[in-house]
């Protein structure tokens, strides 16, 4: 009995040891942006505001366009990861129903894009976007943040396919259903929870990307929202109480995203993970 304690107490202080080192960090620039600056760095870091105030909130609206990077950010991503699930999820879809020539070069061929940092490829795609005139455009940004994703969404989609018994794509050719009307009027709305699943977490890694965002513009017209805070930090001074503030705004739509849809996630993550 004891023993068993002592192992459900070891489980539980785990367990809240990386809730703090999780949580810690983000309560801490939420309070830090109801402060003043003295009070940022003259209390503990967690101690509660004198007075809430949104002041740091409007100074974080006058410091940077974060209104004009905020509808940017809804643009790129939105469209980006529109076009990923549309585009990927027909491939993954090939692949985890039919046998064909090089299937397995393939699928190694996408995982290797797992393996490319954005920094070693950084030098080409700059030169590619010049070449081509994609040079400080929304549309160059989608294209790169759709390139990336492609891994990501193809894996979830397959695996989400996989789960799907075949007897469905047999029964609906049977009934005279061909290819096309097969994967779009039965395989697809089955799998809408994995589809739902890749399209989260695109959105995501797209609106937290922050390297090519900065290498690949260089004004207000196709900027972010993770670049707005370079403007709170200059060579002699930092406004920390407005960059936390603007940190808030910039983090607070994926985390109600990713609350909202955690168990969808969750399960779509799982799907087909006994199969291969």
């Amino acid at each position: 009995m004891f023993k068993r304690f002592v192992i459900v107490l070891i489980k539980y202080i785990v367990l809240l040891f990386f809730v703090v080192i999780s949580i810690g960090p983000i309560l801490w620039v939420i309070l830090g942006s109801f402060k003043t600056h003295k009070e940022l760095f003259g209390n503990s870091a967690f101690s509660i505001p004198k007075q809430f105030s949104f002041s740091n909130y409007e100074k974080a609206m006058s410091i940077a366009p974060v209104g004009k990077f905020f509808t940017n950010s809804l643009l790129i991503c939105g469209t980006s990861t529109l076009l990923s699930v549309i585009i990927v999820s027909c491939c993954a879809y090939v692949v985890a129903r039919f046998d064909f020539k090089f299937k397995g070069l393939l699928v190694l061929l996408i995982s290797s894009v797992l393996l490319i940092s954005a920094q070693s490829i950084s030098q080409p795609i700059f030169v590619l976007f010049k070449t081509f005139n994609l040079f400080d455009t929304k549309t160059g940004l989608i294209f790169v943040y759709l390139a990336f994703s492609i891994p990501v969404t193809f894996y979830i989609m397959r695996s989400y396919f996989l789960s799907i018994p075949k007897s469905l794509d047999e029964s609906a050719y049977i009934d005279g259903a061909g290819f096309l009307k097969t994967y779009l009027q039965i395989i697809l709305p089955l799998a809408r929870p994995g589809a739902a699943t890749a399209a989260i977490l695109q959105f995501i890694g797209s609106w937290n990307e922050f390297y090519f965002a900065l290498i690949l513009t260089s004004g207000n017209n196709a900027r972010t929202v993770p670049i707005a805070l370079n403007y709170y930090t200059s060579q002699f001074s930092s406004n920390y109480p407005a960059m936390f503030a603007a940190v808030v705004l910039t983090i607070l739509p994926t985390i109600i995203l990713f609350i909202i849809a955690q168990e969808q996630v969750v399960g779509s993550l799982t799907a087909g993970a006994v199969k291969g």
